[in-house]
């Protein structure tokens, strides 16, 4: 779909909002970074991956064939982004008496569970770090051949200093290298490290680590960075469009990658880089800590000191999209009780749209609202800014279903086409809704005859009181020229 106004997309790289030109026309690819599974996927993961699925599905509606790419990182991810500590996974499995690997799986099919809860499309690959270690080994022989990293016994590091000398090694940061270097503390055993900043490619395995492999610098494991860098290279090739994870990943793992890509392949692995901010409880920071960090499902079934109830992937999914991708997302009930009395208001739209009459012409200007909505989307993917435009178009389909303004048979398809694509493909919502939907269907048919029957014997005492118990329930009905009929409020 070709619309008049361009892409634009705020890119970390620059600090700057830049128009979208993809490298091969026609084609984008695209890298996130996945979970680290070794423990169930949270709400900021679960905010991060929406956002990205928006972001895939616009692109796929505006005609382009996506290569997304979301790595699992199942190995090398130590407990500290230093290279220091156990090995995340290892020290799970050895706490429940199991193999590394049921954890990795365990909680790989829980983060693809709560993805699709949340109705997100599957990436297009989602290579694991164990899948690639040899793709991991070439790439730590190829910077150590470039000059970039060295072996001290065993283990190869990345030596940042020297990389420093030749290239901006905080370009996405932004940060002052001489402070890193006076911060970064010393850090106990890593003493043969030539600079504090340098970090490990590949680290040797102590005897009883549970996860290891051989190498040319003996048995040992990938470091946590070199994964997406080895991974992104081998399926999107040294450049590509879009990188993209949490922000909390810019300082240490993003820096590090792009680091590790131009010491491999000369060249910056990323046109646009982009970042999702964080998530707020009650205007505080999400953390365990704090007590005040609830898993998704915890979300969905209100079991959490801080949930009144529990809310439906929908409504949280619609939640989450009321704030920009890089804003701050603060989470409250009063805040999620109002996204799901607004969703209900654009489906129960929705809805109305096949039942709306049309007419010989139009009296409302159906063009200005889907140019409203695809510039929203245009200007940096503003899901904020398409969801109010939704709800005019809301206040629209009100005033046609009540006859005050009238829309013609083409402009009625052109509008429902507009509403329901944004709605349903590109915000990706959808209806919860399940089988006994329809039985409920059944029962408002006939509750309301026995309404129609009392109005016909002029007994409006029961025909109101049956209007008012509805309505105290949620469920308005409206009489009108062509009958009665009901929604769920």
């Amino acid at each position: 779909m070709d619309m008049n106004t361009t892409l634009k997309i705020y890119n970390t790289l620059t600090k700057r909002t830049e128009s979208f030109e993809p490298i091969t026309k026609g084609y984008v690819g695209m890298y996130v970074c996945g979970p680290t599974v070794y423990s169930n996927a949270h709400l900021g993961n679960a905010r991060t991956y929406v956002s990205f699925d928006i972001i895939y599905r616009y692109f796929l509606h505006l005609g382009y064939k996506v290569r997304y790419v979301r790595n699992i990182t199942d190995a090398g991810h130590l407990e500290g982004d230093q290279d220091e500590g156990d090995d995340k996974f290892a020290k799970r499995a050895k706490l429940e008496q199991v193999e590394p690997m049921e954890i990795v799986q365990r909680y790989t099919v829980d983060f693809h569970e709560v993805l699709s809860h949340f109705n997100t499309l599957p990436p297009s690959i989602e290579p694991t770090a164990t899948g690639h270690i040899i793709e991991q080994i070439e790439m730590t022989k190829k910077i150590i051949e470039n000059g970039f990293a060295y072996e001290i016994d065993g283990t190869v590091y990345f030596d940042v200093e020297k990389f420093a000398k030749t290239h901006n090694y905080t370009i996405l940061s932004n940060r002052n290298l001489d402070e890193l270097l006076n911060n970064t503390r010393s850090l106990g055993g890593q003493d043969e490290k030539k600079g504090r900043l340098d970090f490990a490619l590949w680290i040797k395995a102590k005897p009883e680590h549970l996860m290891k492999w051989p190498s040319p610098w003996g048995v040992g494991f990938p470091g946590w960075h070199i994964e997406c860098s080895a991974m992104s290279t081998k399926y999107l090739g040294a450049e590509f469009d879009i990188h993209g994870g949490g922000m909390d990943l810019i300082p240490t793992h993003h820096t590090n990658e792009i680091a590790q890509n131009i010491a491999c392949n000369h060249a910056q692995p990323a046109k646009f880089w982009m970042h999702t901010n964080m998530l707020t409880v009650n205007g505080q920071k999400m953390s365990k800590s704090l007590g005040n960090s609830f898993l998704p499902n915890e979300l969905f079934s209100g079991n959490h000191e801080l949930l009144e109830k529990g809310y439906s992937p929908m409504a949280v999914r619609f939640f989450m999209l009321q704030a920009h991708y890089r804003s701050t997302l603060d989470f409250s009930n009063e805040a999620l009780q109002a996204a799901e009395k607004g969703l209900t208001r654009l489906f129960n739209a929705s809805n109305k749209l096949s039942n709306i009459n049309f007419h010989s012409s139009s009296t409302v200007q159906i063009n200005d609202l889907r140019e409203k909505l695809y510039e929203a989307m245009n200007e940096d993917f503003n899901t904020p800014m398409v969801i109010a435009h939704l709800f005019e178009g809301v206040k629209l389909i009100n005033l046609l279903e009540e006859g005050k303004e009238k829309i013609s048979a083409q402009d009625l398809d052109s509008f429902t086409k507009t509403f329901n694509t944004f709605l349903f493909e590109i915000l990706g919502l959808k209806s919860e809704q399940t089988g006994s939907a329809e039985k409920i269907d059944e029962l408002m048919e006939i509750i309301l005859q026995i309404r129609s029957e009392a109005k016909a014997r002029k007994d409006f005492t029961s025909s109101d009181e049956i209007r008012e118990r509805l309505k105290s329930i949620g469920i308005e009905i409206k009489d009108n020229k062509e009958g009665t009929t009901f929604q769920v409020a």
